[in-house]
């Protein structure tokens, strides 16, 4: 009998603990503010990125500096002495500018022009910046004068003395510029191209023979 109702009796064993549920710390309640700085710097960068790759993908398919032509078309120089390291000068100069481009603009927003002989510069002169539309010819008047202290020695004195007797000078014209270029109503980023013209004969008191008077483009 004890043991029917042992069997058929409560069970007061011990107790069977509850089982404990595991929470996993939150992540979000500390990233916040750095999150968003994050977020930030990423969407600053993608933007900068896709901005110079639109620019490079622009200069790429135009490259409209490299269709631009320069050449010097006239020269007078009226003056060019030497004596005691310092040299007077009097010499103006044509630049002819031409843009094929069909539908491509220029902005010339700083042209400075230079003068050199033997490596050295003796002139300098800025000018008027301007635009040149689409397919037009511009014509650029460029002017130096003044005296410059120059130092003429060894085959550079020697140079001198040659051309001096011949009449003719090799000069050479260099022009910085800082542009850009307008499609409709998208303009680029700023450029700044050197435009050399070298291997110049000038004659003095004479008139001007153009011949080989194209210029290179330089970046």
């Amino acid at each position: 009998m004890a043991d029917k109702q042992g069997l058929n009796g409560a069970y007061y064993g011990p107790k069977i603990p509850p089982t404990q549920q595991y929470h996993r710390p939150g992540r979000g309640s500390g990233c916040g503010c750095c999150c968003l700085v994050t977020l930030l710097l990423k969407l600053i960068i993608t933007v900068l990125a896709l901005i110079g790759l639109f620019i490079l993908i622009v200069w790429l398919i135009f490259r409209p500096i490299n269709k631009v032509k320069f050449h010097v078309t006239d020269v007078a120089l009226t003056e060019f002495n030497y004596t005691n390291n310092m040299l007077r000068y009097n010499l103006a100069f044509n630049v002819t500018i031409r843009n094929p481009n069909k539908k491509i603009g220029i902005y010339y927003n700083r042209v400075e022009a230079k003068a050199f002989y033997e490596g050295q510069r003796f002139g300098y002169s800025s000018l008027t910046p301007f635009y040149q539309g689409h397919k037009n010819t511009t014509v650029l008047n460029v002017v130096f004068t003044g005296t410059q202290p120059v130092t003429l020695q060894g085959e550079d004195l020697t140079q001198f003395n040659s051309e001096k007797t011949t009449g003719f000078y090799s000069i050479a014209l260099e022009l910085s510029l800082r542009v850009k270029f307008k499609l409709g109503k998208v303009k680029t980023a700023r450029f700044k191209p050197k435009v050399e013209c070298d291997d110049l004969k000038i004659p003095l008191n004479g008139p001007y023979v153009a011949g080989s008077s194209k210029c290179k483009i330089k970046f």
